[in-house]
Order: C-alpha cells, then structure tokens, then sequence
C-alpha cells in the first residue's frame, strides 16, 4: 500500500459521494482536502459562502433558510442544544479511537481530533451565550433523534470500526463538512449578527489543519497495509456522509413551521 494508493481510494470516496449529490467529481491529486475547502474558509478575500449557489452544494434547505434570516432564535438555540450533546459525543469516540489504535500516526490524529472536540465544545459555548443560554441549559437540551444519528454512528465505528474507516471518512468529508459550517458562519455574522468570537465554533470546524489532514492520510495507509478492509472504508464514508445531512435535516421542520 502506498501513497497513490491511499490517493486513489480518497478519489473513490470522493466520486461517490458526489454521485450521491448529483455533482461532477473534481479530479484529486492528494489524499487530502486542504484545497478543496471554501475561499472563506481559508481566510481568502473576494469569496464567501454565500457566493455559491443557493442551497449550496448540498442542497442543504436548513442552511438555505438560514441564509435567508428565516431561522427563528428558538431553532438556534436547538442547533446549540445538539451540537453540545454531538460534540461531547464525539470527543469521548475519538478518544476510544486514541486508545483502540496508539500507534504515532493513528494515535496523534484521534488524539488531535479528540481535543478539537474539546476546544470546539468551548466555542460552542460563545455561541449559546449568545442566545441567552449557558452550559446547564444547553446540557438540558432534549435531544432529537434524528440530530443524533450521526454521533451514534460515530460511536459504533468507534468501537467496532478500523482506523482506516474514520481516517477516510474524515478525509472524504471534510470539503464538504467545512463548507458547510462556512455556510452557516457567514449567515449566522450577516443575517443574524454574530461576532467571530460568538461564531467561533462554525469557523473552527470551517477550516481543518492540513496537519491532521496528513495525520488522516497517513493512518488511512498504515491501516490498509495492516489489513483494514477498503469496501468497509468506503461504506464507512458514505455512511458518514449521510448522517451529517441528516443532523442538519432535523432543524427543517422548525424553519418551515416556525
């Protein structure tokens, strides 16, 4: 298993999620996303969000709404309530990866993500405050089901997963995660009138470090070498596609009635 390899099975991911969308696949050449990822993201001036298309590349409606200033403060104050129980959820499953897989390469990025949880987990806090909630009222937050899928997933791969699953997943996923949560930034300061530091927690997970992008490149080609099934790999990142839509469906109902 080499780099081209690892490459090849990313482009993999990559087509069929796109397919999945309904999109063209943009041609790939490294295992990472670093320049995949939004103008906005990457702190690039003339290009935001809302530059794109309406929907997005997703055809996220929630995201279309909240672009239009049509999300009521209640609806955010829920996206607040699931993001906590979400972010929590995810940092104690990246630390079990840390702990299942302790090689260098494996074990430093699930300990890098399982901290970035940690920190996202703080900012996401700015953001409650300000809608008028803090951390006891966010935690008491009654979770939706449907929000919650994704970090329910998130777990079983966790425990019952390969590193190369999570690895690809985050590889696969991370343009369009991080444009998505570019998306919601940019609303969220134009429509709504949010400060960076209140919307710290969309624009920390708008932009991922080309270091852990590495770290993911690199675990996903130890795994294979060890043996990691790539079908499994790319079902894995497919799955995990589908969950994150689906955590951003459950607020349609709200903006929609509301």
């Amino acid at each position: 298993m080499n780099d081209d390899d690892v490459a090849a099975l990313v482009r993999t991911a990559r087509s069929q999620l796109a397919t999945a969308r309904n999109e063209p696949t943009a041609a790939v050449s490294r295992p990472t996303a670093a320049g995949d990822r939004p103008a906005a993201a990457q702190g690039q001036p003339g290009a935001t969000a809302r530059d794109q298309p309406a929907g997005g590349p997703t055809g996220n409606r929630f995201l279309d709404l909240l672009e239009q200033g049509q999300v009521p403060k209640e609806t955010l104050g829920a996206l607040a309530g699931e993001l906590y129980h979400l972010v929590r959820s995810d940092r104690r499953s990246f630390a079990l990866l840390a702990s299942r897989f302790p090689s260098a390469r494996a074990g430093d990025l699930f300990l890098a993500m399982a901290q970035g949880e940690g920190e996202a987990l703080k900012l996401l806090l700015d953001f409650a405050a300000a809608l008028g909630l803090d951390e006891r009222q966010v935690a008491a937050h009654e979770p939706r089901p449907l929000a919650q899928a994704y970090p329910a997933y998130l777990t079983q791969t966790a425990l019952h997963g390969t590193r190369s699953d999570t690895a690809l997943a985050l590889l696969a996923n991370v343009a369009d995660s991080g444009r998505q949560y570019a998306r919601a930034a940019d609303a969220l300061r134009a429509r709504y009138g949010f400060g960076d530091t209140e919307i710290g927690h969309f624009l920390y997970f708008a932009d991922t470090p080309q270091e852990l992008l590495d770290l993911a490149a690199d675990t996903l080609k130890e795994g294979l070498s060890e043996g990691d099934d790539p079908t499994q790999a790319l079902r894995t990142a497919r799955m995990v596609h589908g969950y994150e839509a689906l955590f951003w469906s459950a607020f349609t109902d709200d903006t929609t009635t509301g």
